[in-house]
């Protein structure tokens, strides 16, 4: 264990700063170490404040708590940490000539300065604040810090909050949406891009995940912003107004992004980079050798592609703070970047992400293949499997992966984990059916639905199989393209839910070489099923039988998101 007189001084105590401070104490117990944060609040755990806002945690205080029920506190980091704690304390600048930071207490308004050997910047990110007339109303909030979690928990269990409208779909908007409607709120979400989730989704799982949230009493809106927000006399939120209509709201949440906080390290000279985070190197150290910096303040290397990338998250700023704290100490270990890896609960739906979308593996110019796969997390036959699609992103010159996204019932995490060790390691299609995962009936199926998603872009490059997407399907309607729509369903599956077009014609897989003759061999064939494993098989036949023209639907009528042409018995 290093003993070493130095004075490290660690701006920001939520995330990542506090896990520099414990790691520095432990790899030396001679440091001077402080830690300044404007807040009262240490080391909560922001990423539980929808749950606090639900009733999931019954009391928002143990966000900052220990596992055994003490709080996190300047008290806590003093005697436990030995870390002095100035908290209500706000950096005014950074010198780094002198390598000083001047500071006020913000209750008193006493002025100082302290002298700093290292130091790390943990200033995290600011919630993006919209330009909307209204945004000043009472009853408008943002999600930001345990304060405001405490606000809207009190708003909406007063008795007098029905309804709620969230402006901007993304992570925490979603979250958000199911803890209001937990508490019983009719919620409208409103998003400006094509679909919710547009940083963790593409448009086949987004809209697929979209017709189960409509399902839970809640309206989503998208492709469309929010103008204004109109108050009573009183000065209170009672409508928002977009250009597709108004929509009554007891209470708003404005949810459109972050930015880094950088405002000390452009002040003091350091380094932006484009995406407005810190730029630091592979060792977390900024243009300046003498200081540090991670967590949501910094920007990131996407391992795929190499580029730069703003991706906040709570476990990023974790691994950050132990890198800084080994790398300060002359432990030389290296950051190497992130997949922009996430995981959300969605009412009882489970949603994840890792790697690239393929909007942005296409951005990146991947030549890019992919899978749409529906399944269940175990076997059919064992009494707890639930359905999950699964979309795979690859890139077909080098056959690697490049992402996955998952939404449904099932177990997401698994097969984003698993992919996500795959990402990292550099594995293609042909190396993730290879992996030795585990199977037993209660918890996956012998081929996991993420090696058999693999199998499927496998069977793509190879050219043994030819698909088109959903939505590749839907802009043929659109545009009026004649094709045969052939669907190889039984009559029963057929008879309970079916695709209302005049394109489609039914012809069950079972009898369909001895139905050859009622197809036209001049005109495009698109076969499908319920998942498309028939549809597959079904196109392998009519090739077979000298038809020139044929693809299966990816994911078949499992993944077909457009419920008005559904016809249901």
């Amino acid at each position: 264990m290093k003993r070493e007189k130095i004075k490290v001084i660690v701006i920001g105590g939520v995330a990542m700063g506090p896990k520099s401070a414990a790691r520095l104490r432990r790899l030396n117990p001679e440091a001077d170490i402080t830690v300044i944060e404007r807040g009262k609040i240490l080391s909560y755990a922001g990423c539980g404040m929808p749950y606090c806002i639900s009733g999931d945690i019954e009391d928002c205080k143990t966000l900052n708590y220990t596992p055994v029920g003490v709080p996190r506190d300047a008290t806590f980091f003093r005697n436990v940490k030995n870390v002095t704690v100035l908290d209500g304390t706000l950096v005014r600048s950074i010198d780094r000539e002198h390598k000083m930071v001047d500071v006020v207490n913000i209750e008193t308004g006493e002025y100082g300065s302290i002298p700093y050997d290292k130091l790390v910047l943990a200033t995290g990110g600011m919630p993006i604040i919209p330009p909307i007339e209204g945004f000043r109303l009472k009853n408008v909030f943002r999600l930001w810090h345990p304060d405001d979690a405490m606000a809207i928990r009190d708003a909406v269990t007063s008795g007098s909050v029905k309804t709620a409208v969230i402006i901007g779909g993304g992570l925490i908007g979603i979250e958000m949406t199911e803890a209001l409607a937990k508490r019983g709120l009719h919620v409208t979400v409103i998003e400006l891009l094509p679909h919710i989730l547009p940083g963790l989704l593409d448009e086949e799982v987004a809209l697929y995940l979209t017709r189960y949230v409509r399902s839970q009493n809640v309206d989503i809106i998208t492709g469309t912003g929010v103008t204004r927000i109109l108050g009573d006399d009183q000065g209170n939120a009672r409508t928002v107004i977009t250009a597709d209509g108004e929509f009554p709201a007891d209470i708003v949440l404005t949810n459109i992004g972050v930015r880094s906080n950088v405002m000390l390290a452009k002040d003091a000279g350091l380094e932006i980079g484009s995406y407005g985070g810190i730029v630091v190197n592979d060792y977390l150290e900024t243009s300046d050798p003498h200081i540090y910096a991670g967590g949501d303040c910094v920007e990131n290397t996407v391992l795929i592609t190499g580029r730069k990338a703003f991706v906040p998250m709570g476990s990023t700023a974790n691994k950050h703070g132990r890198v800084v704290a080994n790398n300060i100490m002359g432990y030389r270990e290296k950051f190497g970047g992130i997949l922009g890896t996430a995981v959300v609960k969605v009412f009882d739906y489970n949603v994840g992400k890792t790697g690239l979308t393929e909007r942005q593996a296409r951005e990146a110019g991947f030549d890019v293949v992919t899978s749409l796969v529906p399944a269940t997390d175990s076997p059919h036959y064992y009494p707890t499997h639930k359905p999950l699609l699964l979309k795979l992103v690859a890139d077909r010159e080098s056959r690697k992966l490049l992402g996955l996204q998952v939404a449904g019932y099932g177990d997401t995490t698994k097969r984003v984990d698993v992919a996500a060790t795959a990402l990292y390691f550099g594995a293609t299609v042909d190396d993730l059916p290879a992996i030795d995962l585990g199977y037993a009936p209660p918890y996956a199926t012998a081929i996991d639905i993420a090696a058999h998603a693999a199998n499927v872009l496998r069977n793509k490059m190879d050219g043994t199989a030819k698909a088109v997407t959903p939505l590749e399907v839907k802009k043929k309607l659109d545009d009026g393209d004649e094709f045969i729509w052939l669907d190889v369903r039984s009559p029963d599956e057929y008879k309970e839910v079916r695709i209302n077009d005049n394109r489609v014609k039914l012809v069950p897989l079972g009898v369909l070489r001895r139905r050859l003759q009622e197809l036209p061999r001049d005109k495009e064939i698109i076969t499908f099923c319920k998942i498309s494993l028939r549809g597959y098989e079904a196109q392998t036949i009519l090739e077979g039988e000298g038809f020139t023209d044929v693809k299966f639907m990816d994911g078949g009528m499992e993944a077909w998101p457009y419920d008005e042409m559904i016809v249901r018995s």
